[in-house]
């Protein structure tokens, strides 16, 4: 590869004209940079900017965040997925509030609940200005293309090298552009599949390109199996009321979050035709009561619930409740 100076300003200059605008990205706040960074773990830029937008407006600063009660929190976050991301959050926020002020070196930010390494990085890069490089899976892609690096990017010896890889070409004078440039340039250019070679910055200085290995690249070991479940909720409702479940704080998933029940909870329940359909994707005690319409807004629902909820709405919108004799409707989860 040529020069290390050479790579980082054409990838800076490359950022600059061509970077999107977000919203994360107009502020240097840390408090507010720490928030996009662990809402975006796992979940698509496009899905986060409206949880983003309105969980900053609910709570503005960590001490807002600190003090509200947990069940808001989930629910501000509900359709997100990954709940310990938020209850992590909340206790994070409680530590700042303690301590006064946002932590301002790498170790402190690091030692936050729910910060590893990748978001600590971040944060003092972006926030602070540290020298500290980033390794997400986008800059993963990257470093691997651009050294035709055939190893597992999973197993932790490769992450480590791409770690120190990514470190050492890190432009410390600029870290927060530098970083914010590379994991651009993964989510944008350099596509998991059929990377947009032509319009790459630094496409002269990628070896994977040179030795036309590029769309074999990164190769990523013990992929984890899909499985597929098929789900039926029941949409039980008396009057303005609907029946749900709440899981209990022992669950190893969404615990305290509160649900539509299944058919063999209810035992004794008739089925009619189904209300409709969706699809879910997702990496028991029982506590059922009646939840009005109006306050399914503030409490902490499951998605696959929120979902089924919407179905209602659609179809009471074409149909109000009242007109005509009563129906026995179900929702279908596939």
């Amino acid at each position: 590869m040529n020069s290390i100076s050479a790579f980082q300003n054409a990838l800076i200059r490359w950022y600059e004209r061509n970077k999107r605008d977000l919203p994360w990205r107009r502020t240097v706040d840390p408090y507010a940079i720490w928030l996009s960074e662990i809402m975006l773990q796992q979940t698509r830029v496009a899905a986060v900017i409206p949880y983003y937008e309105r969980f900053l407006r609910r709570f503005p600063t960590p001490a807002g965040l600190a003090k509200a009660a947990e069940a808001e929190v989930l629910s501000m976050w509900a359709g997100l997925g990954y709940y310990s991301r938020a209850r992590n959050l909340q206790k994070a926020a409680r530590e700042i509030q303690a301590q006064g002020s946002f932590p301002k070196s790498y170790d402190a930010i690091r030692a936050l609940p729910g910060v590893g390494d990748y978001t600590a990085a971040a944060v003092a890069s972006i926030a602070f200005g540290l020298p500290h490089a980033v390794l997400d899976g986008n800059a993963a892609r990257v470093l691997a293309r651009l050294d035709d690096d055939g190893s597992d990017i999973k197993a932790s010896p490769v992450r480590r090298r791409l770690q120190a890889r990514a470190q050492e070409l890190l432009d410390r004078k600029r870290p927060s552009l530098f970083n914010q440039a590379l994991m651009e340039l993964g989510a944008t250019v350099c596509l998991p599949r059929q990377p947009l070679c032509a319009a790459c910055p630094v496409a002269k200085m990628c070896l994977a390109l040179e030795a036309g290995t590029h769309n074999e690249l990164p190769v990523k070991g013990g992929q984890t199996a899909v499985h597929y479940v098929e789900r039926i909720v029941v949409i039980v409702r008396k009057r303005e009321s609907i029946l749900m479940w709440r899981r209990g704080q022992d669950e190893p998933r969404l615990k305290g979050f509160w649900e539509l029940p299944e058919p063999h909870m209810l035992p004794g329940v008739r089925l009619a035709e189904p209300l409709g359909e969706f699809r879910h994707s997702i990496t028991n005690h029982r506590w059922f009561r009646w939840v009005s319409l109006k306050e399914n807004a503030r409490i902490p629902l499951s998605t696959t619930t929120r979902k089924a909820l919407a179905v209602l709405r659609r179809t009471e919108e074409k149909n109000p409740p009242g007109k005509g004799p009563p129906q026995r409707r179900r929702v279908v989860v596939d």
